[in-house]
């Protein structure tokens, strides 16, 4: 169901009849409004009619101004104002993208819109940039804020740095001091969406858009997910079973594991059970992590090594006591700890 009442191919076939059909043809083609969604470039309209792209852009101008200017622009003021309400009512600014998706799946249909928003001055486009996308915006003062909110939290992320969408949602609104009403999960989502730095991954949390968090670009990045999702110690072929379940990726179970290894965000902790180093587990093997515990927490007795090292590691306890028996890298004082040497 449409969320627009007017048949926006009819609002233009009123405003084209306006002007020449050499200017009409150029704003078809510049907009798409034929049966062909594709716009054209200034170049390919240039060598259909043997001129420059300056000219065609010339024209290109002369025609815009002459529809504004024109009785029949007038007459689709009603148009006009059901867009802006239309936008007004999803937060005031939005993406382009998101916003011609949110009045039509048909790419013909958002080319028309694009034109009657090119044409009222009651709409503002902001160029895309290295932080924004293309967008629309009817209220300058909440673009304003909401572009400064944006940039406030693109400035605490880092590249590790993943959140679920409702925190950094309540991040965003916290922030914002529009009218309550406004101050919903809905609408801080379009204004997310505004954002080229921040984005969201298939599981549904945010952090940098660059970021293997968000772009997943192969099984390391996709095993990160999932176990991070998991939130505690997985086996490796649990790992690719889920990532073919979760992300429709083909992972085989020896690729898997062997690119776990290789990955400093993953640490073995048992018989190919993995876990994440960020949850602060020690890497290496149950000496080094012997040592670990012992270099930052001095020295420690037999039954307290053993319990620290319990939960960095799913080993048996005589292991430990092994590992603590080798005299090269380990020794016992006259009170029954251990240090290192």
């Amino acid at each position: 169901m449409s969320v627009i009442t007017f048949k926006p191919k009819q609002v233009t076939k009123s405003l084209l009849t306006t002007i020449p059909p050499r200017a009409r043809d150029v704003i078809i083609g510049r907009f798409g409004l034929d049966e062909n969604p594709e716009r054209k470039t200034l170049e390919s309209i240039g060598n259909t009619y043997g001129i420059t792209r300056e000219r065609v852009r010339q024209i290109e101008n002369f025609a815009l101004t002459s529809l504004k200017k024109s009785e029949a622009f007038e007459k689709a003021a009603s148009a006009i104002e059901e867009l802006r309400t239309i936008l007004e009512s999803l937060g005031g600014i939005m993406s382009e993208e998101d916003f011609l998706e949110h009045i039509s799946p048909d790419k013909t249909i958002q080319n028309h819109i694009t034109l009657f928003l090119v044409l009222s001055d009651d709409f503002t486009k902001h160029k895309e940039d290295d932080t924004f996308k293309h967008r629309w915006s009817v209220n300058d003062e909440m673009a304003s804020e909401v572009h400064a909110v944006l940039h406030s939290l693109h400035k605490e992320f880092s590249d590790s740095d993943l959140i679920p969408e409702k925190e950094i949602i309540e991040r965003f609104l916290d922030r914002m001091h529009a009218d309550p009403k406004r101050k919903n999960e809905h609408t801080a989502k379009r204004w997310l969406g505004i954002s080229k730095v921040l984005g969201k991954n298939t599981l549904g949390d945010w952090g940098v858009a660059s970021s293997p968090n968000i772009s997943a670009r192969g099984i390391r990045d996709y095993a990160f997910l999932v176990i991070r999702r998991h939130g505690s110690p997985m086996h490796f072929t649990e790992v690719a079973k889920n990532i073919s379940q979760t992300f429709g990726k083909k992972a085989h179970i020896a690729t898997c594991h062997n690119e776990l290894i290789k990955d400093k965000r993953f640490v073995l902790v048992g018989r190919g059970l993995y876990v994440l180093s960020e949850w602060g587990y020690t890497g290496g093997v149950v000496k080094d992590v012997i040592r670990h515990v012992l270099e930052k927490e001095g020295p420690l007795t037999k039954t307290q090594i053993v319990e620290k090292v319990m939960k960095e590691r799913y080993v048996k306890e005589n292991t430990i006591l092994v590992n603590l028996q080798n005299a090269k890298y380990f020794k016992k004082d006259k009170e029954g700890k251990y240090h290192t040497i």
